[in-house]
């Protein structure tokens, strides 16, 4: 049966491959049931709700995703965009529900662009640079508030930002999860981060920074909304949040995009310069992002770590699965889960080592031509520097379109940059003036 479902014997693989393979994409991306609470908890949304609708996005995702697409790839919520999203509740005071909402439109839209060849004229429209620098920028975002958080770089008066306090327990065991995640990537072990975090948590709890009354045992159950979507919808159209809503829908497309080819690449899905049943995959992804929006999580992408699972050879949607069926167990650690969220040293190190995997974007892109380098930098250290992945993609664009007129390169801007470069302007002007 399960053979006719995934096409086993037409992809090369048998069932004990597929299961293997769907085990190690679940310890290799098990980290987000703990960092992605542990993120959004901070800034007011309930862990409880956080936890749950992080594994009820992940179900959703990851179900369409073996099921419909047939594909080996793990759909959860983005790392960037979880770190994004509490940036913007942090920065402008707005009700976490409201900013949830942006979330909710954003993926509602991204159902329609997955639907249609809109998606991909809104693809092309972005030039390849921006692409790539909004991938390196959102990498170093995620690594600063791993810092910060763990309290490696602190706030200084005299120079913005300096070098922590490194014998506090919470940085020199950041630190100490850095060395033995990386020892163990070094060494090709499965699910590096996971263990890493495991370590890190024993050794928190034997100082006694790690508090643990209970392992197993249910979250409250609670399936009603978070919020409101249309009351919540219209606050979002009241406070002119147009360019929260971009923000996540333009990462998330890029990021689900990206790590489709690159998986897909990998496990051998691509056919004739295509990637077969695209629709499907895409529609996995907005799909999960619109429902764990209503339930308290921030939008969802394709999980990198996929690839993981696709190394030992997992080819097809039972692999995918497997994973989901996992995440579906962990329901039931919720207090572990709980626990470890308090302890940043166990989560800052994941944040740090997965930032510094997407730097590797940057050796792809463009440095000759300053038309196509500038806006890619400004998009660079925008995004970290003023915390918001909105303003960094605006400067990008703007950058992009002022340069390639002056230098009257009509043919490299899609008429579609200037409609965004236009927007990105007025939302700069109106917000920060």
């Amino acid at each position: 049966m399960l053979n006719r479902i995934f096409k086993l014997n037409d992809n090369k693989t048998n069932i004990s491959t597929e299961i293997s393979s769907g085990m190690i994409t679940f310890f290799s991306m098990s980290y987000i049931l703990v960092v992605n609470p542990a993120i959004l908890s901070s800034v007011g949304v309930p862990l409880e709700r956080v936890f749950t609708a992080t594994i009820l996005a992940i179900l959703v995702g990851t179900l369409i995703m073996a099921l419909a697409a047939n594909y080996p790839i793990v759909v959860a919520p983005g790392m960037g965009l979880n770190s994004y999203f509490a940036s913007v509740v942090a920065m402008t005071g707005i009700n976490y529900k409201t900013i949830l909402a942006t979330c909710f439109i954003g993926g509602v839209i991204f159902v329609f662009l997955s639907a249609t060849k809109f998606r991909e004229a809104l693809i092309d429209a972005i030039p390849s640079n921006l692409k790539y620098g909004i991938s390196v920028a959102i990498g170093l975002f995620i690594t600063f508030i791993g810092l910060k958080n763990s309290g490696i770089i602190v706030s200084n008066k005299a120079t913005i930002l300096a070098l922590g306090k490194l014998g506090q327990p919470t940085a020199y065991l950041t630190i100490l999860g850095i060395i033995i995640i990386l020892i163990l990537l070094v060494l090709e072990v499965k699910g590096a981060i996971f263990i890493g975090m495991v370590i890190i948590a024993v050794i928190s709890y034997f100082m006694g920074l790690l508090k643990i009354n209970k392992i197993f045992g249910m979250p409250k159950f609670d399936f009603s909304f978070v919020y409101n979507p249309i009351t919540e919808s219209m606050n979002v159209f009241q406070l002119g949040l147009y360019g929260i809503v971009f923000a996540f829908l333009m990462v998330t497309l890029f990021d689900t995009t990206g790590t489709m080819i690159a998986v897909a690449n990998q496990a051998g899905l691509i056919k004739n310069d295509k990637i077969v049943r695209a629709k499907n995959v895409l529609l996995a992804d907005s799909i999960a992002t619109t429902v764990g929006a209503l339930f308290g999580t921030s939008p969802t992408t394709a999980f990198i770590e996929s690839s993981s699972g696709v190394a030992n050879g997992g080819k097809t949607g039972l692999t995918s699965l497997t994973t989901a069926f996992l995440v579906f167990i962990s329901i039931f650690i919720y207090p572990l889960a709980s626990s470890l969220v308090s302890v940043s040293a166990i989560t800052s190190p994941a944040l740090i080592i997965i930032g510094s995997f997407m730097m590797v974007n940057i050796s792809k892109m463009e440095w000759n031509d300053i038309t196509e380098s500038f806006p890619a930098f400004s998009t660079i250290i925008g995004i970290p520097l003023t915390g918001s992945i909105n303003d960094g993609i605006a400067f990008g664009f703007i950058f992009y379109v002022i340069l390639k007129i002056t230098k009257r390169q009509w043919k490299d801007i899609h008429p579609l940059m200037y409609l965004f470069s236009i927007l990105f302007l007025i939302q700069l002007i109106w917000l920060h003036s």
